[in-house]
């Protein structure tokens, strides 16, 4: 595909600290968790809800008015291509979206943290094209790939580790990029504690192409921006031409 086909597209002590000759206690802070020990919490207790399956990944992967617009975009830019791309799919979670996009491409790669999901993955969901892998995405070494699909993902993530992420997407020649960011005007990457929340709390999202990730793409088209049903703010879809 042509570059220019693209744009077609539209910590948990409390300690003290003496003031005045008085002691008072500091604020308790946080201690994160390990990210993986995280996650296999969430789907564990739930805490993105219920569904038909015994893993579910939130509303937002399952609301069709959410998934579907999702999904033609996104697979109309798959077929594109003259041949049909190698795609690697980076927390693929309950695979409710991604199982619809795999007929687009020559071999798909999906990627999660959470080793019972991706072992539920792998004998519910079976096509000679799709392959699963349990890894942390900002540790382990990550596949090769024409494409690679993060579908807020990295809303969940530190800034250490969407940084850690962003380093290694270099090798793609395309990253497809979803995240849930306020309306309107916002400060962007507020750090957070990688796990179940999103930075919509402290109002920010991620913008991987300002401070502090910097992100270079020779091209940014925004595919998709649809108003979040279950919450405030967009859910935007953007594809960068990295190579």
């Amino acid at each position: 595909m042509a570059p220019t086909e693209l744009s077609i597209f539209v910590t948990c002590n409390s300690g003290k600290l003496l003031m005045n000759n008085q002691e008072k206690p500091l604020k308790s802070t946080k201690k994160p968790w390990p990210t993986k020990e995280a996650m296999e919490q969430v789907y564990h207790r739930k805490l993105w809800g219920t569904g038909d399956s015994e893993f579910f990944s939130g509303s937002g992967s399952h609301q069709t008015e959410l998934t579907e617009p999702y999904i033609k975009v996104v697979g109309d830019f798959l077929n594109s291509f003259t041949e049909a791309p190698i795609v690697c799919d980076l927390g693929c979670g309950d695979f409710n979206v991604g199982r619809k996009l795999v007929k687009f491409a020559g071999r798909y790669i999906a990627i999660d943290i959470v080793e019972p999901l991706i072992k539920y993955n792998t004998e519910h969901f079976r096509q000679e094209n799709l392959e699963f892998h349990c890894l942390d995405i900002a540790k382990d070494r990550l596949p090769s790939a024409d494409i690679v699909i993060l579908r807020q993902v990295l809303q969940h993530l530190s800034n250490a580790e969407v940084h850690t992420i962003l380093k290694k997407l270099s090798v793609y020649k395309y990253l497809i990029l979803t995240e849930h960011i306020p309306e309107g005007d916002f400060i962007p990457n507020k750090d957070i504690i990688s796990g179940q929340g999103i930075r919509l709390k402290k109002q920010s999202g991620v913008d991987i192409t300002a401070s502090p990730f910097n992100f270079k793409a020779k091209e940014k088209i925004t595919l998709l921006r649809l108003p979040a049903i279950d919450h405030k703010g967009i859910i935007e879809t953007s594809v960068f031409r990295i190579q």
